[in-house]
């Protein structure tokens, strides 16, 4: 059985069971868990750590992941939604290892904490957090992987809803960053744009009014400040199409047309 398989299987299944038993929030936290293992922590070709990197905010925890050897690799951050650090984030990052990047994921809640282990928990504890802190922990990440030993200097960045906008606040503020694919993020002030230096891939899906009524604006200032990008829109999609943790709202074909953009796109930005 091929891995695409299973994954249907196993979402179909937890999708008819949750309807089941009511959509219980206890069936609904199983579910995201068991989804989001696409790749497995303990996988032989990977290299998976818990570190620690300086942030505005003091000390940020954050998952790595990379292939194993001593090959300097080109980095990518991820960014989580406003979960915070989730299985399914963490498998994300393995992903992009088994496609030869180092990838970091940062957990946004580190100052309160860390993210909670109910998903549900996490939403309340943003609202605490001092955003404008939260964006340079972020962008302190790029400063961190960039000198890191194991990766070329080369750091890209990228992030789902939550960490979309955040994605396209670390290319405000980080001139070092060679490369942002925000999905479905909201927009940066349109003064700020200027500042962004990164080749950007910009992900929207295509139900998704709230995010989408700022792309013009994006737009025209990405345009006026000669700014290197592509938009994609996925017609049908929802916003959250890539997170295949929630059957709810995971579109597989938007997610995996955006996905091999996603890489190719680092693969050729980051080289």
């Amino acid at each position: 059985m091929k891995l695409s398989e299973t994954k249907t299987n196993r979402r179909d299944f937890l999708k008819k069971t949750a309807f089941l038993a009511g959509g219980s929030i206890l069936l609904s936290s199983i579910a995201e868990n068991v989804l989001a293992e696409i790749t497995h922590g303990n996988d032989p070709r990977l290299i998976t750590e818990v570190i620690k990197y300086a942030g505005a905010s003091g000390q940020m925890t954050a998952y790595l992941a990379r292939p194993k050897g001593k090959k300097k690799l080109p980095a990518i951050i991820v960014i989580h939604e406003n979960r915070g650090l989730q299985p399914h984030i963490k498998d994300v990052a393995r992903r992009f290892a088994l496609e030869g990047f180092v990838a970091l994921a940062p957990d946004a809640l580190s100052p309160l904490g860390g993210t909670p282990e109910k998903p549900e928990d996490a939403a309340p504890m943003f609202q605490k957090l001092d955003y404008e802190k939260t964006k340079q922990d972020f962008s302190a990440a790029v400063a961190y992987l960039k000198t890191n030993p194991q990766t070329t200097g080369k750091v890209g960045c990228t992030g789902f809803c939550w960490g979309g906008a955040m994605t396209n606040n670390v290319a405000v503020l980080s001139p070092d960053l060679a490369a942002a694919v925000p999905y479905y993020g909201g927009q940066p002030k349109a003064e700020d744009v200027a500042k962004i230096k990164a080749p950007m891939l910009l992900h929207y899906a295509g139900n998704d009014e709230r995010i989408n009524k700022g792309i013009p604006d994006f737009e025209a200032a990405l345009k006026k400040a000669n700014v290197d990008y592509k938009l994609y829109m996925y017609d049908g999609a929802q916003h959250a199409f890539n997170n295949d943790s929630n059957p709810e709202r995971y579109n597989k074909e938007a997610a995996e047309l955006a996905w091999k953009r996603t890489v190719d796109f680092f693969k050729e930005k980051l080289k």
